[in-house]
């Protein structure tokens, strides 16, 4: 709590050891929340295009939903790595990619629904291959797309200077 007032709020995306970060919530309050809700909506979009483009029946193993899910854990590693290692400086980057893009495209209530009818449907074994799949095929995209666009861009800086180097 800060003195002679009420707590201020807290930002995740703020390091409160830059004073420049600090002031960022108070000079513009409304910044992140409008990132999150642009990102949500294209996220939104682009997730109902592809259940649209890869329709299923009710019971049916739902592709769609399983696209979405594992390539949406793919690019939430990549994101990690571009705001941890790539652009830590950029505050609403996470907000707008990770809360808002892909937490609007990602839709593992869905993929949960879609079990449900799967064993509505008398299909038990589909549904526990969804399950199963979309949790083991997520944790292992998450892993990948981390561990790849690290791999990229801490070989970046080295390339350039082993080029040099040769010359």
């Amino acid at each position: 709590m800060s003195e002679g007032g009420p707590p201020r709020p807290v930002d995740s995306d703020v390091d409160p050891r830059l004073p420049r970060q600090v002031r960022e919530p108070r000079d513009a309050p409304w910044a992140v929340p409008a990132a999150i809700s642009a990102g949500g909506a294209i996220g939104a979009v682009a997730r109902h295009g592809l259940s649209v483009a890869i329709p299923h029946a009710p019971g049916a193993f739902a592709w769609s939903t399983a696209l979405v899910n594992v390539s949406g854990c793919l690019l939430i590693g990549v994101l990690m790595a571009l705001v941890t290692d790539v652009r830590p400086d950029s505050r609403l980057l996470r907000p707008f990619l990770g809360v808002g893009v892909l937490g609007g495209y990602t839709t593992f209530s869905t993929h949960l629904v879609d079990a449900l009818r799967m064993l509505d449907a008398g299909a038990a074994g589909t549904a526990l291959v969804s399950l199963a799949g979309t949790l083991v095929g997520g944790l292992l995209a998450v892993w990948l797309g981390l561990a790849a666009t690290t791999r990229v861009f801490r070989a970046r800086p080295a390339a350039r200077t082993g080029a040099g180097e040769e010359r």
